[in-house]
């Protein structure tokens, strides 16, 4: 099970089980998946999006990764206008953590801060801000302080619970959690994209910076495929 990975763009999107006597075990561990993808990592880091829409869009990223900040900043508003504020998609954030370096585990530092930022309900703000304020990996651009000033360009409103937030690495344990399943799903780069709909085993798989016409073939081919 699982989406099929082909050369850094969109894949085509598999019907796990068709044709053969596993169908509703295979729907089922689909929507095992989309629930535990969807379910809030923690209170205020929430999918965008309403439970009930047929399509969920599953971004794996780190906020080093400067190919994750192109997405973010030249194609996921349009994706969530389409889409997600039409309530045919969830859209989904979690943390595939691939540029930390051993003296300094940026990439965990900055998302937990987007946990941090989730506590005073500015998770989708903060990580907006960090992307668009992006310049690369391990160029040290991130730093406690640059964190708390991208706090404070979104209006967390307390920022000494914010700092004190990232002194303590509550929130360390989240992102590992995050990380190690999307490693467990056999992912390796960032940004990948899981693409599933609700009630069937269907999952397609998008890697790397894809324009909106690759999501949007997706999903239509996904949404008119006859099973």
């Amino acid at each position: 099970m699982g989406a099929l990975l082909i050369g850094g763009s969109v894949t085509a999107f598999s019907n796990i089980g068709k044709n053969n006597d596993n169908d509703a075990n295979d729907d089922a561990q689909v929507q095992t998946l989309i629930s535990q993808l969807t379910n809030s990592t923690i209170p205020g880091a929430t999918a965008l999006g309403v439970n009930e829409a047929p399509i969920t869009i599953v971004e794996f990223g780190d906020y080093q990764c400067p190919y994750c900040a192109k997405f973010n900043n030249e194609t996921k508003s349009d994706l969530v206008n389409k889409y997600v504020d039409t309530g045919m998609a969830k859209f989904v954030f979690r943390d595939l953590v691939l540029n930390d370096l051993p003296s300094d585990k940026l990439s965990t530092l900055a998302a937990e801060a987007s946990y941090c930022a989730a506590e005073q309900n500015k998770y989708w703000d903060f990580h907006d801000e960090v992307y668009q304020n992006s310049k690369g990996e391990n160029t040290g651009w991130i730093s406690k302080d640059a964190l708390i000033e991208f706090a404070k360009n979104v209006k967390v409103t307390d920022i000494e619970q914010f700092s004190s937030c990232l002194d303590s690495h509550k929130y360390g344990q989240v992102v590992l959690k995050n990380d190690r399943f999307a490693k467990d799903l056999g992912l390796v780069s960032t940004p990948t994209f899981l693409i599933l709909q609700q009630n069937t085993s269907k999952i397609a798989a998008i890697e790397g910076a894809q324009p909106l016409y690759i999501f949007e073939n997706t999903i239509n081919q996904m949404l008119n495929q006859t099973i």
